[in-house]
């Protein structure tokens, strides 16, 4: 009994919640009676395709957390915003019959996770933020947009590269870079057009204005050279929320804007707000 319950565990769930006239792939694991629902930033192959890799990563949480990594609508529109993310995120989580839950959001996927926490308060226990933005403004969107270019001319080698060195730091990048032409490799047209809808439903992103309307006790964690988005949309959420005694934030320096696959005490700096902010 102990060994079936254990592998139940370390199992991945596998599915799709369908909801108002969309549907949203997902993967679940973990036995916790708490619900953690993670919204992952925008990347050129769905993140559930490293359901496993995900799953392991996020270990130490399954004993207290059951997690749920929430991927954007299968059918996206030609035009998405991350007003629209957030919403689709925020009847997903109903449909999967979670009331209140802690969200992780990545890059994209946190500023959807602070549009919900503004919109839905009631469905928010905690938020951590990593690699955030409170805004995306035309001087912050070069990176995207070139992006957005290499996708759009359908160069799958370029734009795996772009991703990949825009995201780590320069050594990182160069021990990658046959992995990232590997992948380029397998990466269909299909995928690049969800990866341009997604990007530039970023442009013009904004929630600073919004930003108290936020009830909940939050984390954010992010790099001084973070090279995507860069830090001022960080700092501006730090300059908002910076009094509030259920706020908490540390910046790392030379992990870049992937630091929440590179630094090696992310994940326990989360588990630790999470179980343990604010004091009980």
């Amino acid at each position: 009994m102990e060994m079936r319950t254990e592998m139940e565990e370390k199992r991945v769930i596998r599915g799709t919640v369908e909801t108002d006239g969309f549907s949203t792939g997902y993967i679940r694991f973990g036995q916790g009676s708490r619900a953690l629902v993670i919204l992952p930033g925008i990347s050129i192959r769905s993140v559930l395709d490293s359901a496993d890799a995900v799953a392991g990563a996020f270990e130490r949480f399954t004993e207290d957390y059951t997690v749920c990594l929430l991927d954007v609508r299968s059918s996206l529109p030609r035009s998405y915003s991350v007003a629209e993310r957030a919403e689709d995120a925020a009847k997903a989580i109903r449909a999967l019959g979670l009331k209140k839950v802690s969200l992780y959001g990545v890059s994209y996927g946190s500023m959807a996770s602070m549009e919900i926490a503004v919109r839905y308060p009631e469905l928010v226990e905690k938020m951590v933020l990593a690699s955030s933005s409170a805004h995306v403004r035309a001087e912050d969107f070069h990176t995207l947009e070139n992006w957005i270019c290499l996708a759009e001319k359908r160069d799958a080698g370029k734009l795996c590269l772009a991703f990949g060195e825009a995201l780590y730091p320069r050594d990182v990048f160069e021990q990658t870079q046959s992995l990232l032409l590997s992948l380029a490799k397998t990466v269909t047209h299909e995928e690049m057009e969800r990866f341009v809808i997604q990007a530039e439903g970023i442009r013009g992103f904004c929630v600073a204005d919004r930003l108290e309307k936020i009830r909940c006790p939050v984390l954010l964690l992010g790099d001084r050279q973070d090279r995507a988005l860069g830090t001022e949309g960080m700092e501006r959420i730090i300059s908002c929320l910076g009094r509030r005694a259920d706020f908490r934030w540390h910046m790392y320096d030379g992990y870049g804007h992937g630091v929440y696959d590179l630094a090696p005490d992310f994940r326990e700096r989360i588990l630790d707000f999470l179980l343990h902010f604010p004091e009980r």
